[in-house]
């Protein structure tokens, strides 16, 4: 074992230096590093990184109590709502999501609203020493520490720092190997199961539900929503065989209502574990985020049992996040903006879309990453007038021929415009001209640089 670097001043150097933002001198650091979320690779997952970097801080995840939040669709979503609850219920309250959209001030936040730059400059002072000043051998299997890992640090870093009371834990992908699995939650939350990164987590459903199920911890309730059969089946496996109380969504909840306007959604929850039905109004939109709610109402009930449920209502009342079905544009022009990238979470935006705008001429803008499917994604599109194709971004794989073959193949006519600051121009443009609805939806990627243009 070599003798640790003596960095202890290049952080606090950086940041006087450069006289930038604490996040951005973050963001420049962080690039030397594996970031998967960008170039994806096979066998890099692994929990005893994390486990020597939180020893390494001393244990900052352990300072604050945590949900932990993982699922196919509506993980982001359902942290959100559960931080605003949270918040709402008079916790500090931190929250970690991804990816970001436009700032990555959205990764790390104090339930959606950024924390000050004092407490991200000393959480960056306190990450970087500690981390430049790592020999490589005392890593676990000497393994290089990845941008992800870093960012996860970070947050529980952050977290400590602003004194957080409790914290909200979105999984990056999976949950049994995820980087945030260090955790001890107080609950864990499981939202709906599909298919996807099945080069990293399994191709079957039943497979992924394995790798979202290792979030479950002994004794720990969980709560979970529907699910097809075959992941329900695991996910109640290995509740049972951790000793685990389980609520899920049809057991819990006698009765949903939905009522759409036109930036709002009214929903009303009968259940036996309240006292009387919850009525609220939604920002997020879609009979799915009905469903979410009722996740977390479950959820914040099971935590809190004396809990009073405007509390409950007005938490998942402001609950808000960026490119959710997120409306924007005017009213004879309106743009909708939706990170949706699978199969099942673009049918659901798109009857939401029908819901609220149902006689309007309909645009579509969209880019994938190369690893959904787009072969049954792109049939669901037959509703659009006009269908402009691009590529996520120049930071995120992409593979437009197989994008194009699909749409193709479903009998859809559409241009494709490589370049994807101009697919957004020229999507605007036509959509304001003949005053229709702009879907623009696939990527995370795709909503960022339409913030940008």
């Amino acid at each position: 074992m070599g003798q640790e670097k003596n960095t202890s001043n290049v952080a606090e150097g950086r940041l006087n230096m450069s006289q930038q933002p604490p996040l951005i001198v973050l963001q420049d650091w962080l690039d030397s590093y594996l970031n998967f979320e960008l170039l994806p690779a096979k066998n890099i997952f692994w929990l005893d990184t994390m486990k020597y970097l939180c020893q390494r801080f001393k244990d900052p995840q352990k300072a604050y109590k945590t949900v932990h939040v993982a699922g196919s669709k509506g993980k982001g979503s359902v942290s959100i709502m559960m931080a605003s609850v949270l918040k709402e219920a008079g916790f500090t309250t931190g929250l970690y999501t991804s990816p970001h959209i436009t700032n990555f001030e959205e990764r790390i936040s104090l339930t959606g609203q950024p924390f000050s730059d004092k407490i991200y400059e000393e959480s960056v002072l306190e990450l970087m020493p500690l981390i430049d000043s790592i020999i490589p051998e005392q890593l676990p299997e000497e393994r290089s520490i990845t941008w992800f890992e870093l960012v996860t640090t970070y947050a529980f870093l952050t977290f400590r720092k602003a004194k957080c009371q409790w914290a909200v834990f979105e999984t990056g992908m999976g949950g049994r190997l995820d980087a945030t699995n260090v955790i001890q939650p107080e609950i864990c939350i499981i939202t709906p199961i599909e298919l996807e990164h099945i080069e990293f987590l399994g191709d079957t459903i039943e497979k992924i539900a394995a790798e979202k199920a290792g979030i479950i911890k002994p004794g720990i309730p969980v709560c979970i929503a529907p699910q097809q059969e075959k992941a329900m089946k695991v996910f109640l496996q290995v509740a049972k065989e951790k000793g685990c109380p389980v609520f899920t969504i049809e057991e819990m909840i006698q009765s949903l209502s939905v009522n759409f306007t036109n930036k709002n959604m009214e929903i009303t929850i009968n259940s036996p574990i309240f006292s009387r039905p919850l009525k609220t109004n939604l920002s997020l939109l879609g009979k799915f985020q009905a469903q979410n709610a009722c996740l977390v109402a479950i959820a914040a009930k099971t935590l809190f049992p004396s809990i009073d449920e405007s509390i409950i209502e007005r938490g998942l009342a402001k609950a808000k996040l960026p490119g959710r079905f997120e409306i924007i544009g005017t009213e004879d022009n309106p743009i909708i903006l939706d990170g949706a990238h699978t199969e099942q979470s673009i049918m659901f935006s798109l009857e939401t879309l029908q819901r609220i705008f149902p006689n309007k001429n309909k645009h579509l803008l969209f880019a994938c990453a190369a690893d959904k499917n787009i072969e049954k994604i792109a049939p669901l599109f037959a509703q659009f007038d006009n269908i402009t194709l691009t590529c996520p971004g120049e930071r995120k794989a992409s593979d437009p021929e197989r994008m194009k073959a699909a749409f193709a193949k479903a009998g859809l006519k559409f241009q494709f415009i490589q370049n994807c600051k101009e697919a957004i121009k020229l999507a605007k443009e036509k959509s304001s001209i003949d005053k229709s609805t702009l879907l623009v939806i696939g990527s995370f990627y795709l909503l960022a640089e339409f913030k940008s243009v």
